[in-house]
């Protein structure tokens, strides 16, 4: 399967694809796009961006066609021995996961717009760009002149490429393995300090598993002019976009950057090569249900800023306040009463990736991660440091990613026990199976490590007495963002809820001078077109309280070794 990518009014954004099969032996073919993409566990309906598909024989006769799904065409091959596929695609989504085309780049991730015949995956393809001639390619995939070269199907669709006049490059070396920073987009960084800081992570992250999953490796970056984040981890490449570029040299930003390449990075082995089993191979053509998905982002979660200030490019208050990040989005959501983790996984392919229904699920990423960290903080504790979740992962990396088998959820378990000697059945029923609180089991972990963790209340005085967060929106409506089950604003108001009035005031930029220190209010709101005014009353409790990691005044001295060597760094 070679295929030809061309175009020609780059602010239209479609891009012709010409895609080329020879060897036909069947009166029928029928020709497959991809349903989803490897690291977006949901469906993604990218025949939607092709707007016209035509296939011709050698004479340029063309063959009957007629699309039998929402991505599959089944095409009459009328004895032709090679037959040619010629339609166009929609290049107008920037993200990690889309296909972009301006006057500036050419952006493909393969996945999204190059059909294949099934049963010939594995059967190696080319793809040429026609390009200008002072464009630059980056991609993982071998380059010759335009041409990239791909090992099969699966090689092309796990490999993006950013093509442009203008791609900054940037290399380090690590032992034998190359690595490699493309630039698309106006930013200016110091790059003596990025590369240094890039070197320092990359030797945390392959010090974990023993050797590095491949022999180059390309960190592949959109920098972009407005509010994005976002990256994808690919098979010797991530695709990630950031912005505003005008910002990445704040310390904030910086350090956004500095945790996503790390996490993407972390990926070349966990989820590119530490698989599941439900995705070994992976079936592109519907929906590959798993239950192990905090194993994939979880794990990969706390991995990225753990490395980052193992290896010295993170100091502890930057640490702390990732892990604190993590509380908030964790200890906010209250779809973590209702589902497990195990479950919330598998509902990915449902809607993994929206807000959904209020309190419905909670996060691999975030939850994922904060368990991770537990379940590091007791395997140390369990076997007095001798063992750590980095043993877990190398064994996994040698035993199923290095080997290309697929891990179950049994098989995970059984090696941590393996490892250990100790059985984390408990840990498993309550952290993975089920809605069980993890605050106390979290506590007793971090106390470990001479670490606690400390619940404040809310100083925001009508989100801790009535447990509701207000969003401010373009158009100046202030609407109910979030409430917290059972709190006086449950038993009254609903979410998306706009606040109109405070005891018949009008609230203009003005809640909080309104409200003040009252502990009982009547809220007048618009919910779908009606005006309704109903009390709500403060009681004991506090609401939204404020979660964070803190190091313990009165640390014992083993509890400051074991902090050691946790995070490689010194406790005082």
């Amino acid at each position: 399967m070679d295929y030809l990518v061309s175009y020609q009014d780059p602010h239209k954004h479609f891009i012709d694809i010409q895609l080329t099969i020879d060897k036909v032996k069947s009166g029928k073919v029928f020709l497959q796009l991809p349903a989803w993409r490897p690291g977006r566990y949901e469906l993604q309906n990218y025949g939607r961006n092709i707007q016209k598909f035509e296939i011709f024989d050698e004479k340029g006769k063309k063959l009957p066609c007629k699309k039998v799904s929402r991505e599959k065409w089944e095409v009459e091959t009328q004895n032709a021995k090679k037959i040619f596929a010629r339609y166009n695609y929609y290049c107008y989504q920037m993200d990690a996961g889309g296909c972009w085309l301006d006057d500036e780049q050419l952006y493909i991730n393969f996945i999204c717009c190059m059909c294949y015949v099934p049963g010939r995956e594995h059967e190696a393809c080319k793809v040429k760009l026609n390009l200008p001639k002072n464009y630059k390619i980056a991609c993982g995939l071998k380059k010759k002149e335009n041409e990239l070269i791909a090992d099969d199907f699966y090689h092309l669709a796990d490999s993006p490429m950013v093509a442009s006049a203008s791609l900054l490059h940037k290399a380090y070396k690590i032992g034998k393995y190359n690595f490699n920073i493309w630039i698309q987009g106006q930013v200016s960084l110091e790059w003596g300090k990025v590369l240094t800081q890039f070197k320092k992570f990359t030797k945390e992250n392959i010090k974990v598993f023993g050797e590095f999953p491949e022999k180059d490796y390309h960190f592949i970056y959109q920098i972009l002019p407005y509010r994005h984040y976002h990256g994808v981890e690919h098979r010797n490449s991530t695709m990630i976009t950031l912005g505003p570029a005008d910002t990445l040299k704040n310390d904030a930003s910086y350090q956004s950057f500095l945790g996503i390449s790390s996490h993407e990075l972390f990926h070349a082995w966990n989820a590119l090569k530490i698989r599941p089993k439900e995705m070994v191979p992976y079936d592109l053509t519907k929906e590959n249900y798993f239950r192990t998905g905090y194993v994939i982002e979880g794990v990969t979660t706390y991995y990225g800023d753990l490395l980052l200030a193992r290896s010295g490019v993170f100091n502890l208050d930057q640490y702390f306040h990732e892990i604190d990040v993590l509380f908030k989005k964790h200890f906010e959501n209250y779809g973590r009463y209702y589902n497990s983790l195990a479950e919330s996984s598998f509902d990915l392919w449902i809607d993994g990736y929206t807000t959904g229904i209020p309190n419905r699920k909670v996060s691999i990423y975030g939850k994922g991660a904060i368990v991770a960290l537990l379940l590091d903080l007791e395997i140390r504790r369990e076997t007095k440091n001798k063992k750590s979740y980095d043993d877990v992962m190398k064994y996994l990396w040698k035993e199923f990613g290095k080997k290309g088998i697929g891990y179950s959820e049994s098989d995970f378990q059984k090696v941590i026990q393996k490892i250990t000697g100790v059985s984390f059945k408990n840990y498993f029923d309550e952290c993975i199976y089920s809605a069980t609180p993890i605050e106390e089991r979290l506590n007793a972990a971090l106390n470990f490590v001479g670490c606690e963790l400390i619940i404040l209340p809310n100083p925001v005085l009508v989100e801790r007495h009535f447990g509701l967060r207000c969003l401010q929106q373009k158009d100046g409506r202030l609407l109910i963002d979030l409430i917290e089950p059972e709190s006086p604003a449950d038993k009254a108001l609903s979410k998306d809820d706009e606040i109109l009035a405070i005891d018949s005031v009008k609230i203009e930029n003005n809640l909080y001078e309104v409200i003040g220190e009252k502990k009982s209010i009547e809220v007048t709101v618009s919910r779908w077109g009606k005006i309704y005014t109903r009390k709500i009353t403060a009681d004991k409790k506090t609401y939204l309280n404020q979660y964070t990691i803190r190091k313990k005044t009165q640390a014992k001295k083993e509890e400051k070794l074991n902090f050691k060597k946790w995070l490689n760094i010194d406790f005082d």
